[in-house]
């Protein structure tokens, strides 16, 4: 048949971006140059301007976005939804029409296949230039099946290129709206068994004798979008010679919806197994055929290229996708200084690795600590490497630099203790304290959970990587910070443990304390409660922990400081001077006497009233009454009645300034969550200890971690929180979330505020990325329900 409105992939090259958009040429020059691209067609944008002038609309789009002013973003979205909307509800011209159903059906002949899965893409003819790349500013639909649906996906990729981000884009970048037009790309759908990105040059250090590789499992949209974290390759691209490799933690994929279209974001645990989740995507032929290609297209194009690929799962075969030129990379001239420091981490040799738990780098001399006798030997500035923390090694982790353990996942004490304290930190080493010499100088680099040989520079590395120094803080107005910081209805608080440090996160831009630690004071005074009961040296435990919570109380009043009673377990308190002669010998002291339980037994009593006097003085006399209480660990509710008459026997009585909330973090508060919630303010859900009571599974223990078993996002999980929210609020209480979760995974952080959740409180290093991830969320809700659809994905 004669087109007028199509072209085939193998007539149109890489200078035809005015008849087929920036991707279109694209994937018509890797066509030609006889690159394997998955076959397909482009939709001209011909067909566009014709669609538009034929339906009669150009001067109502002129109207409704002329004028606008990008910058308001309020006004820019309500204009750009009225020409999508216009576009969507316009009919296509029949000639049109007609074209793109044909075009499918010869599709369909020539791969054998009835009504085949294919990618509608948005290929704008301002897309892909040299210059600028406008990559991602207009849609993409994955998995559309038929000819009716691609008729409406090729309707809906002319409407997306009126979304509010894409105009603003093009108005910041100086193109004239009515001169850009959009061609879409109709190309057989891969079914990816794994995919990622691949960039000829290497964008971070902008060597160009480098290729990046990056590769995950599913479909390439995890990668693309930031979803999840992938794996990385270092190739020296003129032997593709492999320098470095990078494996991550790839919890989620993109996998085809096998009953419709479209996809669906689901745990690689689940999908694949849970050995695939730490598992390395790509063998040594595989990585060597994306380098060979990545060569190739660079070649075809003369330039450094940002290509797209995929591994079929049928075939195993490698298809490009799409390729780009790199429009990011700066001036590869450099001082010999900086050419000099690129070139030595070639050479750096890698001694360990392990999970990134909290981030940084710093270099240092090797401690190795093999029991709580020798913490003494750490000393500032040193790298506390041991098989992993305890309550007990906090004062040593507070001297040193950085820590290794060789057990424990990213939400174990190490990691938590770390994060709080602003150190770097890597987990899960596995056999750190037996690799890493005594005396040894080493360099951590928690960025990537790597550590190397000596002290070596990495400076482009920690520019790129490291967040907020917890020291610069202090150095910007409060008013300032709260300012730049997105509004959010959800509020998101602030993990503390070690008061000393609050005037380091003061000015960070959270709502109050959701969770402050007692711990840190026992550990800082190392003498047992009912040891200073017995001497008569309760007082000293009163002042201390009265002066620590006053000083994080004043520092960010009026907003409240959540204060969780002491939860220490048996085997951590007989850590404490004199904890031998009253403390049982546990066998398992996770799931033991600890948290409400200890409070109002006869054995514990009197040591528990020192905390409640803790309390009251610092609300009588310091006037702080921005404190509340939580109580850890809560089974039932006639252990909390009893606890509640000692408190009231104390002077801590529940009303409108005095608040008292419950840890939710036993399965028994999940189902009798009504009840409980008649009898409290307010629930903290500990997502850590939930999960592993609901799963079954030691949050300590890395080899269940690195299997996947340690996460928040199974389906017995959320429910259980789902259930906890929703009982909350049949009540008129407050619903927290202070585990790591939130912060961690970003559709965890999206259920939660689906879900209702009231607050999150997380480490310090995460409020503001936490806030900016909630803000987007809540934004999309919004969104979504002014526009009158449903879900997160739309």
């Amino acid at each position: 048949m004669a087109y007028r409105y199509v072209r085939w992939f193998n007539g149109i090259g890489k200078n035809d971006v005015a008849l087929v958009g920036g991707k279109g040429a694209n994937l018509g020059e890797l066509t030609v140059n006889g690159v394997d691209v998955p076959p397909g067609f482009c939709v001209t944008a011909q067909a566009y301007v014709d669609f538009i002038k034929g339906a009669g609309i150009e001067g109502k789009i002129r109207e409704a976005v002329g004028s606008v002013d990008v910058e308001n973003s309020v006004d820019l979205s309500r204009a750009c939804d009225s020409v999508r909307r216009l576009i969507e509800e316009s009919p296509i011209p029949v000639d049109i029409e007609a074209e793109i159903r044909t075009a499918y059906r010869e599709l369909s002949d020539s791969i054998e296949l009835n009504d085949p899965r294919v990618a509608v893409r948005s290929s704008a003819t301002a897309e892909d230039l040299p210059d600028a790349s406008f990559a991602g500013q207009q849609d993409t639909y994955l998995h559309v099946i038929g000819a009716d649906s691609v008729v409406a996906h090729v309707r809906r990729c002319w409407a997306s290129l009126w979304t509010a981000r894409a105009t603003y884009y093009r108005q910041r970048q100086g193109y004239d709206h009515f001169q850009v037009a959009l061609s879409a790309v109709v190309q057989k759908m891969v079914s990816s068994e794994r995919s990622g990105v691949m960039f000829t040059a290497n964008p971070v250090t902008n060597s160009r004798s480098q290729i990046m590789i990056e590769a995950s499992w599913g479909l390439g949209e995890a990668v693309v979008s930031g979803m999840v974290t992938p794996d990385e390759y270092i190739l020296d691209k003129r032997d593709l010679a492999l320098m470095d490799v990078n494996v991550a933690e790839k919890r989620t994929m993109v996998a085809e919806k096998k009953s419709e279209q479209g996809t669906v974001s689901v745990p690689v645990a689940d999908f694949l197994g849970p050995q695939f989740v730490g598992k390395q995507c790509l063998g040594a032929e595989e990585i060597k055929a994306l380098g060979s290609a990545a060569r190739r297209i660079e070649e075809i194009y003369g330039a450094p290229m940002d290509i797209e690929w995929a591994f079929d799962g049928d075939t195993s075969r490698l298809y490009i996708l799409q390729a780009r030129p790199i429009t990011t990379l700066s001036d590869e001239s450099k001082t010999n200084e900086e050419a000099k420091a690129v070139e030595d981490k070639k050479a750096l040799k890698v001694l360990v690795r392990g999970l990134a738990a909290s981030p940084g780098i710093a270099s240092g001399t090797v401690v190795v600590v093999k029991t709580i006798d020798e913490i003494d030997r750490v000393v500032d500035g040193q790298i506390m490497v041991t098989t992993m923390t305890n309550p007990d090694m906090v004062p040593a982790m507070k001297r040193a630099a950085a820590v290794v353990t060789d057990e424990g996942g990213r939400t174990c004490h190490a990691a938590i203790v770390s994060r709080e304290l602003g150190i770097p930190c890597i987990v899960g080493s596995k056999d750190g304290s037996s690799r890493l010499s005594e005396g040894a100088v080493v360099t951590v680099d928690a960025t990537r959970g790597v550590v190397y040989d000596g002290a070596v520079s990495l400076s482009s590395d920690e520019d790129k990587h490291s967040p907020l120094a917890p020291g610069a803080a202090p150095s910007y107005n409060r008013d300032m910070v709260y300012d730049l910081a997105p509004v959010t209805g959800t509020k998101i608080y602030m993990n503390l443990g070690d008061s000393s440090v609050v005037n380091k996160y003061k000015n960070l831009p959270f709502d109050g304390i959701g969770l402050m630690r007692t711990e840190f004071i026992f550990n800082s005074l190392g003498v047992h409660p009912m040891y200073m009961v017995k001497n008569g040296e309760g007082e000293k435990l009163i002042h201390e922990m009265s002066e620590s919570v006053t000083a994080v109380a004043q520092a960010v009043y009026p907003r409240p400081v959540v204060v969780r009673l002491s939860d220490f377990r048996t085997n951590e308190f007989r850590g404490l001077k004199g904890g031998e002669e009253v403390e049982p010998v546990e066998n398992n002291p996770m799931i033991g006497w600890r948290g409400v339980s200890r409070y109002i037994s006869d054995e514990y009593e009197e040591g528990f009233r020192l905390e409640c006097r803790a309390i009251k003085k610092v609300r009588d006399e310091y006037g702080l009454i921005n404190v509340w209480v939580m109580l850890p660990f809560v089974r039932t509710t006639w252990e909390l009645e009893r606890v509640k008459e000692i408190l009231a026997s104390e002077g801590l009585v529940r009303n409108k300034s005095f608040k008292l909330w419950i840890m939710a973090e036993v399965p028994a508060v999940v189902f009798a969550a009504d009840e409980f919630a008649q009898m409290v303010d307010g629930f903290s859900i500990g997502s850590n200890d939930l999960t592993q009571l609901v799963m079954g599974v030691d949050r300590d223990s890395g080899i269940l971690n690195t299997m996947g078993y340690f996460d928040e996002r199974n389906i017995s999980v959320t429910r259980a929180i789902k259930t906890l929210i929703e009982a909350a609020h049949r009540h008129g209480i407050t619903c927290s979330i202070c585990g790591q979760g939130p912060s961690l995974y970003p559709d965890f952080a999206e259920f939660l505020v689906r879900s209702g959740i009231d607050s999150m409180s997380v480490n310090p290093d995460t409020v503001a990325y936490t806030r900016k991830l909630v803000a987007g969320v809540e934004q999309r809700l919004i969104l979504n329900g002014i526009r009158g659809l449903t879900g997160l994905d739309r």
